[in-house]
């Protein structure tokens, strides 16, 4: 009778104090309102109910986080619950700072192991190499335990220090590291450097907090070594603060120049924002690299860059994402990332690919119908579309891996044969210079004898659902003797494919092996060798009429490919 009670008393404080908040943001009691008071009372009565009577004890907690959880995946993916437990880890992703110790780490058999330590941070001054095995942090064994459980042992005030015993390939014995841990801030310009000539290279990987200062510290650099073009590269970069995003096409353009304007049900979030800040530079030439893991802010700088016609997009089609979170602050240090607005660019087109408002029965998601694509005009007349991510101006689709290759990855294999590589070398030539060489891949083969690895090939698969139709079609019993003859000549034949895509396995290879003896920045540039839309790219600004036809809407090759 007290539970009773006492439940009572709490479900009409917490109604009370929902119908308070509704009327101060909305001055009347509207239906609306009715109705989500009245499921609210009938989900705190459901949520009394089964913790009362269900057969076994529950966890209040997780059930409720579930309960969340499920309700905000029915709006879309980018509204989300952060309980307090999680906002160091949603303060990464927005500042890029954190308290640790400055290393990539990945799980493997058993452990986790240390993947990449980042240059001139705790994990690389104490001298941890990748390959390196934790098997236990400040004596507390972790095997068996995930990478993020790891992680979180790793985190934790700067200037605290954490002991590690560590196994270390090519030593009999563990090694014990002390590591002073540091406030981490990784900068959003993981590498700029010179290309070719007079052509400069950006890559951003992230919109942190300080991303246009970075990129605006890129250029000034890059000009001061007398580069005239820049190619910018947003492949891979999900996104993130949209004011970074703001900031960073503000790098290019004049003040006072619209870069993009939000509208939501809410007024509040009706804005307007422009370029405000000194700019750097409003002439140089600009080709932006995207692909199709280019969202958000990513989509943001590239599409309102297009939409003023100050630099050339070329890739692939973006990803599609024309929404804007803002964080609420919650009860007990919880926080609500919620969609609140749409983003329009210069041109006045949304670029969002999926309709989250209009879901099918089945709960699916369907893109923007090609009925309901809007044509519009850049600043020089040029045509662009709305609902789909931004086209580039120039479609340039990225290389993927062969199955082998994307096995080697997957299985570690490249990864731990660099380690081996690095017991064996004590220093190797920089980037530009380093060759590995034919005898290095025999050697990696030989490497290769005794692992397990496998994978399946695209024509494989293909065979496999022919085969499914032809006996769905009745066409299979009769020429089974055809089918088997094909699953024969199409079986790999793993030392065949090696040899096959020996080049493609050789640049993995120097990628990994780079990034011991030279960090992030070595990886980057053993890429940026082997990259044929870099290539591209730089062609693109030597031939300067071309360039500056595709801005002005004259060059016939860009324009049929923007039109496909």
């Amino acid at each position: 009778m007290i539970f009773k009670n006492i439940s009572k008393k709490i479900k009409i404080l917490f109604i009370s104090i929902f119908i308070i908040s509704s009327t101060i943001s909305f001055v009347a009691f509207t239906d609306n309102d009715f109705e989500i008071t009245k499921n609210l009372d009938i989900y705190f009565t459901l949520f009394k109910e089964v913790n009362i009577f269900y057969v076994d004890d529950i966890d209040p907690a997780k059930l409720i986080k579930t309960s969340i959880d499920a309700m905000l995946k029915s709006l879309d993916p980018y509204t989300n619950f952060i309980p307090e437990s999680k906002i160091e880890d949603y303060k990464f992703m927005t500042t890029g700072q954190y308290g640790g110790i400055g290393a990539m780490i990945r799980k493997q058999d058993d452990y986790v192991v240390i993947s990449e330590p980042y240059e001139n941070f705790p994990a690389q001054k104490a001298g941890l190499k990748a390959g390196d095995i934790i098997i236990s942090v400040d004596g507390n064994n972790i095997k068996g335990k995930t990478t993020s459980q790891v992680s979180d042992k790793l985190k934790g005030q700067p200037n605290t220090e954490l002991k590690l015993e560590i196994k270390r390939p090519g030593l009999d014995k563990n090694i014990n590291v002390s590591v002073m841990r540091e406030e981490i801030k990784l900068s959003s310009v993981p590498y700029y450097g010179i290309v070719s000539d007079s052509v400069g290279y950006i890559r951003l990987s992230r919109f942190t907090r300080d991303a246009g200062k970075d990129v605006k510290q890129a250029l000034n650099s890059l000009k001061s070594k007398n580069v005239k073009s820049i190619i910018f590269d947003l492949r891979g970069n999900p996104g993130g603060l949209l004011i970074e995003a703001v900031k960073i096409v503000n790098v290019f353009v004049p003040n006072g120049e619209n870069v993009v304007s939000t509208k939501g049900k809410v007024s509040q979030w009706d804005k307007e924002y422009k370029a405000m800040f000194q700019t750097v530079d409003t002439k140089i030439p600009l080709v932006l690299l995207v692909n199709r893991s280019s969202a958000s802010a990513s989509e943001i700088v590239s599409g309102a860059l297009q939409d003023l016609d100050r630099g050339v997009v070329m890739g692939e089609r973006s990803f599609g994402k024309g929404l804007v979170q803002t964080t609420r602050k919650l009860s007990y240090n919880a926080q609500l990332k919620v969609t609140t607005a749409k983003y329009y660019i210069p041109s006045g087109r949304c670029i969002q690919a999926l309709d989250y408002s209009n879901r099918r029965k089945d709960g699916s998601v369907g893109k923007v119908p090609d009925s309901l694509i809007t044509k519009f005009k850049t600043k020089n007349g040029r045509v662009v579309y709305d609902g789909g991510g931004i086209l580039p101006d120039i479609l340039k689709e990225s290389e993927s891996y062969s199955p082998i290759a994307f096995s080697l990855v997957i299985k570690n294999l490249i990864f731990d044969y660099a380690t081996q590589y690095v017991l064996k070398h004590d220093s190797v030539l920089p980037p530009e210079k380093f060759v590995f060489s034919d005898k290095d891949f025999n050697d990696f083969t030989k490497f290769l004898s005794d692992k397990d690895f496998d994978y399946e090939t695209n024509s494989a698969n293909e065979l496999d659902e022919l085969i499914k139709a032809a006996k769905k079609d009745k066409y299979y019993k009769g020429n089974e003797a055809v089918f088997d003859s094909l699953k024969v000549k199409l079986a790999h034949d793993k030392n065949k494919d090696l040899q096959n895509f020996k080049d493609e396995i050789k640049e993995l290879l120097t990628e990994e092996i780079m990034s011991r003896y030279y960090y992030q920045d070595g990886r980057i540039q053993a890429m940026l060798l082997k990259d044929p839309i870099i290539d591209d790219a730089v062609k693109l600004l030597n031939d300067t009429t071309k360039y500056n036809a595709i801005l002005a809407g004259t060059c016939k090759d860009a324009e049929h490919k923007l039109e496909k």
